[in-house]
Formats: structure tokens, sequence, C-alpha cells
């Protein structure tokens, strides 16, 4: 007869979670060296081993803390990050920002080795912490990162005190030590004489401070924040927006920041990489990303756009264009300048694209100014009040031909009907192929 199989053992719950921490500790307790593995690879995508080799380190790269070269991931048909190149500086707040599905949380777990790269290198401190061609992977623990994750993670058994200080007593660090760096991590956020409150117990505003405290105690080489406002309410999300920036700006952290929200992203970063089913469209500090945008995507995506279409009549050498407008009088043209990188023949399809801040609007019954661009005539046909200002469904020209979203300032007496001058400056106003 066959031997019978022994029974499984059913370990309590509680003696689970002391090997779940026990085998944690172990890795992070680990040689921080290489360990060769001596197993051969069987497949291409296995053929990656888990090690970095001190040869493999690339050269000083100065004060970039962060660099990805053509770092592509690929999940069955869809190519979530495409050859993505990246470079975070130090002491810079970096934002990824894009669309629900664009592959910037991708990005984020591949540098934080959650996620492993079909393609391409990423250098964290000049040492190549995963490369695809070198085949080289540094798991999570042993890169020194921070992470602040949508959720906060917060151990809910322990209190903000042992919150904060788990990542140091893995790190073995002395007790004195430990209740040194937590206190002044503590101080920094405005947690002081919270340290023995369960984590339960605090409010959202409380919980996203203690796991930003958790993520900076060990002094990490880069910190990673993945959408950390999301649960927060308006008001509470304005104030947080104000202390992370200031606590960056007083520490001098390198962060790497992702986030849809546009004010989020244009408020606080130094650069800001806009992405877009995978690409990086365009990197850049944030006012050349919101006045100079270098795609049809990064110009409607960030802020709002006044878009009017109309074929070109005539073009400059220097790039100023004039574009007669479709659907009204033959005399309603609009002047602009030709999109960086692009080029439209008279007689061509086009889009004027221009900020509707930068719009003068003013009833057209009162005395006209001197115009400094373009005077087209519109009509109210919708009007909202937001608080700070208004919103105005306008009609340009004397039929509904084309109609825009323009901001009206509260001090006037608007009205649904009303007619308006509107003048379009022609520096503000850029001409894209239709």
């Amino acid at each position: 007869m066959p031997a019978a199989e022994e029974p499984a053992v059913r370990l309590p719950f509680s003696r689970v979670w002391m090997q779940i921490l026990a085998q944690t500790k172990a890795r992070l307790d680990a040689p921080a060296g290489p360990t060769a593995w001596t197993d051969p690879p069987t497949t291409p995508a296995e053929d990656i081993r888990v090690w970095a080799p001190p040869a493999a380190r690339g050269p000083t790269c100065g004060e970039v803390v962060l660099r990805l070269e053509n770092v592509s991931k690929i999940f069955g048909s869809v190519r979530a990050v495409d050859s993505a190149t990246l470079e975070v500086r130090r002491g810079e707040t970096f934002t990824l920002l894009g669309p629900s599905g664009c592959g910037k949380t991708t990005t984020l777990r591949l540098v934080a080795g959650l996620e492993r790269p079909d393609a391409g290198e990423i250098v964290l401190r000049d040492r190549i912490v995963a490369s695809v061609p070198r085949r080289i992977w540094v798991p999570p623990h042993k890169r020194n990162l921070g992470m602040v994750f949508q959720s906060y993670a917060i151990w809910p058994h322990m209190t903000v005190f042992e919150n904060v200080a788990y990542p140091l007593r893995l790190r073995r660090l002395r007790s004195g030590e430990i209740k040194e760096r937590v206190a002044r991590v503590l101080e920094l956020v405005g947690l002081t004489g919270l340290e023995g409150r369960p984590a339960t117990l605090l409010s959202g505003g409380q919980m996203q401070r203690l796991a930003l405290c958790r993520a900076l105690v060990y002094e990490p080489d880069l910190l990673l924040l993945d959408e950390p406002f999301s649960n927060l309410d308006a008001k509470l999300r304005e104030q947080m927006r104000v202390e992370l920036k200031l606590l960056q700006r007083r520490l001098g952290i390198t962060v790497l920041f992702v986030t849809h929200d546009q004010i989020e992203a244009l408020s606080l970063s130094e650069r800001v990489a806009v992405m877009y089913n995978g690409v990086v469209e365009q990197v850049g500090p944030p006012r050349s990303l919101y006045e100079r945008p270098a795609s049809p995507f990064v110009r409607d995506f960030l802020g709002q756009t006044v878009i009017l279409r109309g074929r070109t009549t005539a073009t400059a050498t220097d790039g100023a264009v004039t574009v007669k407008l479709d659907g009204l009088a033959p005399t309603d043209t609009l002047a602009g300048r030709l999109a960086a990188g692009t080029h439209l023949e008279p007689g061509a399809p086009a889009h004027l694209a221009v900020r509707p801040e930068d719009i003068r609007v003013e009833p057209a019954d009162r005395p006209a100014a001197p115009a400094a661009g373009t005077v087209l005539t519109g009509t109210i046909d919708a009007l909202l009040f937001i608080g700070d200002r208004y919103e105005a469904r306008v009609s340009i020209g004397e039929g509904p031909h084309q109609r825009v979203l323009l901001y009206l300032p509260r001090g006037e007496a608007w009205r649904e009907g009303q007619r308006l001058r509107l003048t379009f400056p022609p520096e503000v106003v850029s001409v894209w192929p239709a």
C-alpha cells in the first residue's frame, strides 16, 4: 500500500504573522554584497539574476540620483511602459503625470523593484539596480528607497511610534538611536505627542503624515510617492500639498511623485514628465509644459485650452501664422505662432490653441480700449458661478459655429445672452496642424 500522506499542519494566525516578519527580517539582515546564483537560466524571461556584481556599477552620475534608460514593461500585449528614459536630480521633486493607464504607477513600481523591466536599465545612486541586457536585479529591500502607498499601508496593530520604528528595528539600530530618530521625524510632521496612539485612531491626514514618517526615518536615497493625497478631502489635500513642499525643501530629499492631479504636479514639482499610453510625451519645468507644450496631448491635458478651427491664409519665416476661422465672416481671422516642431502650408486645416485666462474679455457695449491683438465678438450661451470666477460657454461670431469655454472675473455683472468683445494677443495663440 502506498504510504498515507501526512496531514497539512495549520499554524495559528499569530504564528503565521511571526514567521512572515521573521522572514522579512532575515532578508533585510542578509549581507549587502553580491550572491551568485548557480542555477542556469531556462527561458529569456527567467534569465535575470537576483544580484548586482560590483563590476556592473555605472559611472559616477554627479547630481543624478535616478536614471532610467529605455525602460519597458509589457503585460501580455500591452506595453505599459514603452522605452522610458528619465533622470531625477538630487534634491528635486520629479513628478510622473498622466491619466489612468498611462504607465506612471508601473514606472514607479519598476523603480521600487516591485516589477521587473522587460528592457532597459535602472540606475540608482550610480548603482545599477535593474538591467535586462546585463542580467542584473537588486531586490526592493536592498535599494534603500522610501515609499508611501496610495493606501498608506499603516500597520493597524501598532502604535504611531511602533509604525515609525519598525524599519529601524529591522535594521538592528540601537534602542536609543531609534527613539531619537523617531522623535525627530515625528516632530517634523507635527505628530509629536501621539507616539502611543494606535494607528487605527488617526485621522486621514495623520495617517498620511505617519506613512511619510515611516518612509523618511531611515534616510532613503529616494522617496517614492504613489498618489498619497488621493484619499483626502479637497481642503486637507491642499494643506498636505503645502506641508509636503515645505518638508521637502527643509530636508532636501529627492522625491519621485506619481499623480493624475494637474494641480499637485504643477505646484509641487521642479520638473514633470507627462505620460500617455506608456510613452513619455514631454519632460520639463511645470510652467514650460503649460506654456509651451510639445504635443497636442500635453496641450489639452494640462489645464483648460480653447481650441478654434480654421485654415491658414499666410505663414511667415519667423513662425507667425494667420488663420481664417471656420464658419465665421471672411474678415474673422486670428494671428498666432506655429507650435514648435510643426509646419503648415497656406490653406492647410489648423487648430488655434489659447489658454482661457490669456483671452481678454469685456462687455461689447463698453468703449473699446486700444486692442493688443485680434478682436472677435461672442455671446454668452451659459453662465456658471463657481466661487472665485465665472465659467461661460460662449459662441464666437454671429452663429453657433464655434463654441468655447471662457473664464470671466467675478467682479463684473455678467448675464446669459450678453455680447462680449474678445481680444486674442498673438503671442499666446499657438497654431497646430488639425
